[in-house]
């Protein structure tokens, strides 16, 4: 049985000389889609090896949010995956890559999936 999809991901990567770019292209998809804006990080976080931007999305929004993104990204790299609550699948298995493939580190991930309780 396939997992459920609860929403999508889509992070917008970026670092000191694209921070402008990035807001912009943000803000715009934040003003023009049904799309959440988290934080614009200027540092790595979680899994990411970039400076990023989160926009979060339904599953119904997901042909137009990732239209958008692939005609409006002005050159950035654009990850984005699955939320089904398999975090490690979603990030490993599940991505999205628009422009370049930087590695994720993904070792916060496997850590949590081998623990027992």
């Amino acid at each position: 049985m396939d997992p459920r999809i609860e929403g999508f991901h889509a992070h917008v990567y970026y670092d000191a000389e694209t921070i402008g770019t990035a807001r912009r292209v943000c803000e715009a998809a934040r003003d023009q889609l049904p799309v959440v804006m988290g934080r614009m990080h200027e540092k790595p976080v979680g899994p990411h090896p970039m400076w990023s931007c989160q926009l979060a999305f339904a599953p119904e929004a997901f042909a137009d949010v990732v239209t958008w993104l692939a005609l409006h990204r002005e050159g950035l790299t654009v990850f984005a995956h699955l939320e089904t609550g398999d975090e490690l699948a979603d990030h490993r298995d599940h991505g999205i890559w628009m422009g370049s493939m930087p590695a994720l580190d993904l070792s916060l991930f496997e850590k949590a999936e081998g623990e027992t309780a």
